[in-house]
């Protein structure tokens, strides 16, 4: 059997960076006891070395995931976090033509409570494209790529505040429009959620170094973006 293998984005003494790939869960957690593969146990297998998750993607979510290689890098990149020193960027693809640029304040519920908690994201919609194809009920179908830059870090933040004004995320199970990921699924057989996370800005807090992580797009985006000409300049693949 052939050894299983993340793409590495970033690598230093203390820090490490990969392109999570859409399906991945980042570790082992009570919401899919049923999983056997996680992120934190290939990485510490592929480097040799243990690893500390500085923060989480949703299992179908795409794109930069960054850990620590020890509890102090760890600790030192969780203040960073908390003081939201840590700046990321994520590409959506939803269904519908939201506005050109728009931001959600609206709490969502967190933790095995349910508490509702402050949470905020900015989007801006970068192309659009309407194909004839009858999705639901209407004859043609609309979708729109957006950028997204959450200000707070609530779990499920971006597909909740998304399905809260009426533009689900494509390939979102949970929270998405069970015509369109049909579609997508069976019809353009791509199953995936349509969540990458782009890019990742911070400085490290322990030599001051600013950091900028990339993550290329990953195939089901390529595919869907090939399919879709009007929204393939829209996006630079980095």
């Amino acid at each position: 059997m052939l050894k299983e293998e993340l793409e590495i984005l970033y690598e230093d003494d203390n820090l490490v960076a990969i392109n999570k790939p859409a399906g991945l869960l980042v570790h082992r957690t009570y919401l899919d006891p049923g999983e056997t593969r996680f992120a934190i146990q290939i990485l510490r297998n592929q480097i040799g070395s243990w690893v500390y998750p500085i923060h989480r993607l949703d299992k179908g979510t795409s794109g930069v995931l960054l850990f620590g290689k020890n509890p102090e890098t760890a600790s030192a990149m969780g203040e960073v976090v908390l003081k939201r020193e840590f700046s990321k960027k994520y590409l959506a693809l939803v269904r519908g033509y939201p506005p050109d640029v728009f931001r959600i304040n609206y709490q969502v519920p967190q933790g095995r409570r349910e508490e509702k908690k402050p949470a905020m994201t900015g989007f801006t919609t970068l192309d659009r494209t309407e194909i004839d194809e009858k999705v639901g009920i209407y004859d043609t179908t609309r979708y729109s790529l957006l950028n997204v830059i959450p200000e707070s870090g609530r779990r499920h933040q971006i597909r909740r505040h998304l399905k809260h004004i009426y533009y689900p995320i494509i390939g979102d199970r949970r929270y998405g429009d069970r015509a369109h990921n049909k579609y997508f699924k069976e019809k353009l057989e791509l199953p995936q959620m349509f969540l990458h996370a782009k890019e990742l800005v911070f400085t490290n807090p322990l030599n001051g170094e600013k950091l900028l992580l990339q993550a290329p797009l990953p195939d089901h985006w390529l595919k869907t973006l090939k399919i879709f000409e009007k929204l393939k300049g829209a996006v630079p693949v980095i």
